[in-house]
Protein backbone atom coordinates (compact mmCIF):
# COMPACT_ATOMS: atom_id res chain seq x y z
CA UNK A 1 0.00 0.00 0.00
CA UNK A 2 1.03 3.53 -0.86
CA UNK A 3 1.64 6.34 2.03
CA UNK A 4 2.51 9.59 1.03
CA UNK A 5 4.72 11.25 3.79
CA UNK A 6 3.82 15.21 3.56
CA UNK A 7 7.40 16.17 2.95
CA UNK A 8 9.92 17.67 0.70
CA UNK A 9 12.57 16.65 2.72
CA UNK A 10 14.41 13.49 1.43
CA UNK A 11 16.59 13.30 4.78
CA UNK A 12 13.14 13.82 6.80
CA UNK A 13 12.07 10.64 4.32
CA UNK A 14 14.69 8.33 4.13
CA UNK A 15 14.54 8.65 8.19
CA UNK A 16 10.83 7.86 7.86
CA UNK A 17 11.52 5.17 5.48
CA UNK A 18 14.16 3.44 8.07
CA UNK A 19 11.82 3.45 11.18
CA UNK A 20 8.85 1.52 8.55
CA UNK A 21 11.67 -0.78 7.71
CA UNK A 22 12.73 -1.45 11.44
CA UNK A 23 8.60 -2.26 12.37
CA UNK A 24 8.87 -4.73 9.34
CA UNK A 25 5.54 -2.51 7.46
CA UNK A 26 5.42 -3.60 3.93
CA UNK A 27 4.20 -0.16 2.72
CA UNK A 28 5.17 1.68 0.12
CA UNK A 29 6.46 5.56 1.69
CA UNK A 30 6.58 7.92 -1.04
CA UNK A 31 7.36 12.00 -0.98
CA UNK A 32 5.67 15.11 -2.43
CA UNK A 33 8.75 15.03 -4.71
CA UNK A 34 6.70 12.27 -6.62
CA UNK A 35 3.71 14.38 -7.68
CA UNK A 36 3.18 16.93 -9.86
CA UNK A 37 1.68 20.24 -9.48
CA UNK A 38 1.36 19.91 -5.67
CA UNK A 39 0.54 23.20 -3.42
CA UNK A 40 2.63 23.21 -0.67
CA UNK A 41 1.19 24.22 2.58
CA UNK A 42 1.91 26.75 4.27
CA UNK A 43 2.80 26.13 7.92
CA UNK A 44 1.43 28.89 9.49
CA UNK A 45 -0.40 27.14 12.79
CA UNK A 46 0.33 28.16 16.21
CA UNK A 47 1.22 24.57 16.94
CA UNK A 48 2.70 21.75 16.08
CA UNK A 49 -0.89 19.72 16.72
CA UNK A 50 -2.30 22.71 13.94
CA UNK A 51 0.44 22.75 11.29
CA UNK A 52 0.77 18.57 11.25
CA UNK A 53 -3.19 17.83 10.84
CA UNK A 54 -3.42 21.51 8.31
CA UNK A 55 -0.50 19.73 5.86
CA UNK A 56 -2.15 15.96 6.36
CA UNK A 57 -5.32 17.32 5.42
CA UNK A 58 -4.07 19.31 2.49
CA UNK A 59 -2.26 17.23 1.08
CA UNK A 60 -5.13 14.30 1.26
CA UNK A 61 -7.43 16.61 -0.55
CA UNK A 62 -4.76 16.97 -3.05
CA UNK A 63 -3.50 14.00 -3.94
CA UNK A 64 -6.17 11.78 -2.34
CA UNK A 65 -3.73 9.26 -0.66
CA UNK A 66 -3.49 8.06 2.90
CA UNK A 67 -0.98 11.16 4.40
CA UNK A 68 1.48 10.89 7.04
CA UNK A 69 2.57 14.55 7.94
CA UNK A 70 4.42 15.69 11.17
CA UNK A 71 5.48 19.00 12.08
CA UNK A 72 8.50 19.27 14.62
CA UNK A 73 10.72 21.64 16.42
CA UNK A 74 12.94 22.68 19.41
CA UNK A 75 11.25 24.39 22.63
CA UNK A 76 13.99 25.58 24.81
CA UNK A 77 12.71 26.30 28.18
CA UNK A 78 14.93 29.58 28.50
CA UNK A 79 13.94 31.01 26.06
CA UNK A 80 10.01 30.36 26.54
CA UNK A 81 9.35 27.54 24.27
CA UNK A 82 11.08 29.25 21.00
CA UNK A 83 11.79 28.78 18.91
CA UNK A 84 8.81 25.98 18.75
CA UNK A 85 6.40 26.70 15.26
CA UNK A 86 9.50 28.94 14.01
CA UNK A 87 12.24 26.06 14.47
CA UNK A 88 13.18 25.97 10.35
CA UNK A 89 12.86 29.66 10.15
CA UNK A 90 14.20 30.81 13.37
CA UNK A 91 16.76 33.39 11.90
CA UNK A 92 15.09 34.12 8.74
CA UNK A 93 12.50 32.64 6.23
CA UNK A 94 15.27 31.13 3.99
CA UNK A 95 15.49 28.17 6.60
CA UNK A 96 19.31 27.68 6.98
CA UNK A 97 19.92 25.69 9.74
CA UNK A 98 23.73 26.63 10.53
CA UNK A 99 22.15 30.35 10.81
CA UNK A 100 19.24 28.89 12.82
CA UNK A 101 21.98 27.56 15.62
CA UNK A 102 24.16 30.44 15.59
CA UNK A 103 21.21 32.57 16.14
CA UNK A 104 20.32 29.97 18.80
CA UNK A 105 23.18 30.17 20.67
CA UNK A 106 23.55 33.56 20.27
CA UNK A 107 20.83 33.97 22.61
CA UNK A 108 21.71 31.25 24.79
CA UNK A 109 25.20 32.83 25.93
CA UNK A 110 25.00 33.38 29.54
CA UNK A 111 21.99 31.31 30.36
CA UNK A 112 22.78 28.46 32.68
CA UNK A 113 19.59 26.76 32.50
CA UNK A 114 19.91 25.06 29.19
CA UNK A 115 17.19 22.43 29.00
CA UNK A 116 15.45 22.06 25.65
CA UNK A 117 13.49 19.76 24.26
CA UNK A 118 12.47 18.16 20.48
CA UNK A 119 9.05 17.77 19.80
CA UNK A 120 7.53 16.37 16.55
CA UNK A 121 3.49 15.61 16.63
CA UNK A 122 2.56 13.24 13.70
CA UNK A 123 -0.76 13.05 11.81
CA UNK A 124 -2.21 10.03 9.87
CA UNK A 125 -4.92 10.67 7.53
CA UNK A 126 -6.48 7.57 6.36
CA UNK A 127 -9.63 8.66 4.83
CA UNK A 128 -11.17 12.33 5.06
CA UNK A 129 -12.73 11.73 8.28
CA UNK A 130 -10.24 9.27 9.91
CA UNK A 131 -7.22 11.93 11.40
CA UNK A 132 -5.10 10.49 13.77
CA UNK A 133 -2.39 12.87 16.13
CA UNK A 134 0.65 11.23 17.43
CA UNK A 135 3.43 13.03 19.58
CA UNK A 136 7.22 12.48 20.71
CA UNK A 137 9.53 14.53 22.47
CA UNK A 138 12.97 14.25 23.33
CA UNK A 139 14.42 16.24 26.50
CA UNK A 140 18.22 17.43 26.18
CA UNK A 141 20.01 20.74 26.56
CA UNK A 142 21.90 22.78 24.37
CA UNK A 143 25.41 22.79 24.21
CA UNK A 144 27.94 25.98 24.31
CA UNK A 145 28.66 25.52 20.46
CA UNK A 146 27.80 23.25 17.30
CA UNK A 147 29.18 20.25 17.31
CA UNK A 148 29.33 17.33 15.21
CA UNK A 149 28.97 16.31 11.40
CA UNK A 150 25.82 14.31 11.21
CA UNK A 151 22.04 15.08 10.92
CA UNK A 152 21.01 18.23 9.94
CA UNK A 153 18.52 21.28 11.86
CA UNK A 154 19.61 21.71 15.37
CA UNK A 155 21.30 18.62 16.11
CA UNK A 156 24.58 19.68 16.18
CA UNK A 157 23.64 22.03 19.13
CA UNK A 158 21.64 19.20 21.25
CA UNK A 159 22.11 17.13 23.81
CA UNK A 160 19.76 14.03 24.51
CA UNK A 161 19.41 13.13 27.94
CA UNK A 162 21.42 10.43 28.81
CA UNK A 163 24.33 11.46 26.48
CA UNK A 164 27.59 13.91 26.40
CA UNK A 165 27.35 14.22 22.58
CA UNK A 166 24.86 15.94 20.19
CA UNK A 167 22.72 14.12 18.08
CA UNK A 168 25.25 15.64 15.26
CA UNK A 169 28.20 13.90 17.38
CA UNK A 170 26.15 10.37 18.01
CA UNK A 171 25.29 10.00 14.39
CA UNK A 172 22.38 8.42 12.63
CA UNK A 173 22.29 5.21 14.13
CA UNK A 174 21.62 6.36 17.46
CA UNK A 175 19.37 9.59 16.70
CA UNK A 176 16.85 7.92 14.61
CA UNK A 177 16.88 5.07 17.31
CA UNK A 178 15.96 8.01 20.10
CA UNK A 179 14.64 10.44 18.36
CA UNK A 180 11.04 12.68 18.78
CA UNK A 181 10.24 11.92 15.43
CA UNK A 182 11.20 8.34 15.30
CA UNK A 183 8.97 8.20 19.02
CA UNK A 184 5.89 10.29 17.14
CA UNK A 185 6.15 8.38 13.82
CA UNK A 186 6.34 4.97 15.45
CA UNK A 187 2.84 5.75 17.16
CA UNK A 188 1.59 6.94 14.05
CA UNK A 189 2.56 3.81 11.85
CA UNK A 190 1.96 1.82 14.55
CA UNK A 191 -1.81 2.67 14.10
CA UNK A 192 -1.67 2.00 10.55
CA UNK A 193 -4.55 -0.91 9.99
CA UNK A 194 -3.62 -4.68 10.04
CA UNK A 195 -4.42 -5.05 6.00
CA UNK A 196 -2.79 -1.73 5.04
Amino acid sequence: MDLVVATFNLNKLKEIRKIAEELNLDINLRSLNEFKGIKEMEEDGESFEGNAVKKARGYYSQIGLPVLSEDSGLCVEALDGQPGVYSSRFAGEDKDDYKNNLKLLELMKGIEDREAKFVCVACLVLTEDKIEVFRGELCGKIADEMRGEYGFGYDPVFIPEGYDETLAELGPEIKNKISHRRRAIEKALSHLPPNY
